[in-house]
């Protein structure tokens, strides 16, 4: 059984996640300052919090409907925060406002358990349809495709909006 494919790509998932990638969503969020955790950059509407329940519900989902029963509801993954998914992308302060180092816990968590079941796989199975939350069916090397961009993309924008909020939306090099 060959799995040459799942461990380049538990590689580009760690890769794209974890601190220690350059460009990688954990990365890009310890540079956001709480102050701008919950705000949203001038003309914008979305702020990190807002993008990191969105990442963060997507990788629940995914890893439910690939790996589960597909029973989970895009409302189900925030309710470990104590909040509703409505409520974590909300642009408002909550009332039970979860604290930022929980809703990174939960993130990793989201993480863990995805990348823990694609590590359980051989690549054979990458091949196989698997079911997705938006309905029907892709190759499971798609889903997996998908969670790594996912975590890219958002990187860069959760980069984007700390930069314009921070005041320091430049190239290193420029004055």
């Amino acid at each position: 059984m060959s799995r040459a494919a799942v461990e380049q790509l538990l590689y580009l998932m760690d890769h794209a996640f974890k601190e220690d990638g350059e460009h990688s969503l954990l990365r890009n969020l310890a540079s956001v300052r709480d102050e701008c955790w919950l705000a949203s950059a001038p003309g914008g509407s979305r702020s990190v919090r807002q993008i990191v329940g969105h990442v963060g519900a997507c990788k629940y989902m995914y890893d439910d409907f690939a790996f589960g029963d597909a029973r989970m509801k895009w409302e189900d993954p925030a309710s470990e925060l104590g909040v509703t998914m409505e409520e974590l992308q909300s642009s408002l302060r909550l009332a039970n406002e979860p604290p930022k180092v929980a809703v990174f816990e939960w993130l990793r968590e989201g993480q863990r358990r995805l990348r823990e079941n694609l590590a359980s796989l051989s690549d054979d199975d990458l091949a196989a349809p698997t079911r997705r939350p938006e309905g029907g069916t892709k190759e499971m090397r798609w889903i997996i495709s998908v969670m790594i961009e996912h975590d890219v993309y958002h990187a860069g924008e959760i980069n984007h909006l700390r930069a314009l909020m921070e005041g320091d939306d430049r190239w290193a090099w420029q004055p």
